[in-house]
């Protein structure tokens, strides 16, 4: 009778109304057979996100499963509600079943109409590749690890806020097999007629930027004005989005999640990096863990980059646009 009770409360919890605000969500979790508190820190988020115990969270794998699952617990216990009926958005990959994870803060606001801003980071990676010294697993610690619990800490910090507009947290899978998921949820949004103000698009900030005027560089800098405005929330020698050559080169705007919505939505979509081609030499290879990026650095920047992303979250519609 009692498990009966508890499943029946998480089912109750998982699918309450809009109206129930983020600072009322229980957060209790059950593992299958008693109710437990979800234990969530950062730094412990990316550890175990990017450990061997994952695999590298390939699509279709049994550990990215396990990956969603910690994501969707990180969720519940933030008082964040599934976008859908479910926080899972599923996609067929050929043979292969994938699903993002996807959930919301509902604006408190009555008269809030204003377009949703979406937050996002792919949380897959790819899996097992050929051994270096023994070890196969590509951990994506830094790819996208970092991005996932970013994105993470961003709807914790957010469900204590007084939001202006809906914030729709999306964590897509498939990225590394051709940004298959955000299509999917792009196309899908579009068919439920949910146009985005904005795409916040995360990618590898585990290893910060030397020798920059800037905090972070943004894909697509010239498609819209989003570093300006976003620059304007910080002290004026504080700049935090730059642009970095590189990225216009390597054509890094076309790469990532974000470009999927630009070319549905044609709405302001980019994704923010430190990742600059020089500050971290393991991209796509096995020694890409949690032990090789500056975490205290890390924790900081995301810190810095809350209250920028809550000024996003309440400005007026049409302050980001297209150039």
């Amino acid at each position: 009778m009692k498990k009966i009770l508890l499943l029946l409360c998480v089912g109750f919890l998982l699918a309450t109304s809009s109206k129930t605000s983020a600072q009322e969500a229980k957060k209790q979790v059950s593992n299958g057979s008693e109710a437990v508190q979800f234990k969530y820190s950062a730094s412990t988020a990316l550890d175990y996100l990017s450990s061997d115990e994952l695999n590298g969270r390939d699509t279709g794998s049994e550990e990215i499963d396990e990956a969603a699952s910690f994501i969707e617990k990180a969720f519940v216990s933030f008082g964040v509600q599934p976008y859908f009926e479910t926080y899972r958005d599923s996609f067929k990959l050929k043979e292969v079943d994938g699903f993002n994870v996807v959930g919301v803060l509902k604006s408190s606001k009555t008269n809030a109409n204003l377009k949703p801003l979406v937050i996002g980071a792919h949380y897959d990676h790819i899996g097992i590749i050929e051994s270096v010294e023994g070890d196969s697993i590509a951990n994506g610690a830094n790819d996208n690890a970092s991005g996932t619990v970013a994105v993470l800490e961003l709807a914790k910090f957010l469900a204590d806020q007084d939001l202006g507009r809906d914030v729709i947290f999306a964590l897509f899978s498939a990225e590394e097999k051709g940004l298959v998921g955000s299509r999917h949820l792009a196309e899908k949004m579009k068919a439920q007629d949910v146009v985005p103000y904005v795409v916040f698009n995360i990618e590898m900030l585990g290893v910060q930027m030397k020798d920059k005027e800037y905090r972070a560089y943004v894909t697509g800098y010239k498609t819209s004005n989003l570093a300006e405005v976003f620059n304007s929330y910080y002290e004026v020698e504080d700049q935090f989005l730059g642009f970095l050559p590189q990225a216009a080169e390597y054509g890094l705007f076309k790469r990532s999640d974000n470009y999927p919505f630009f070319e549905v939505f044609n709405v302001p979509a980019q994704t923010i990096c430190t990742f600059d081609f020089t500050n971290y030499e393991y991209y796509h290879h096995v020694n890409d863990e949690f032990e090789e990026l500056d975490v205290d650095a890390y924790l900081k920047l995301l810190e810095d980059l809350k209250p920028g992303v809550l000024q996003l979250t309440n400005s007026e519609e049409n302050t980001v646009k297209l150039n």
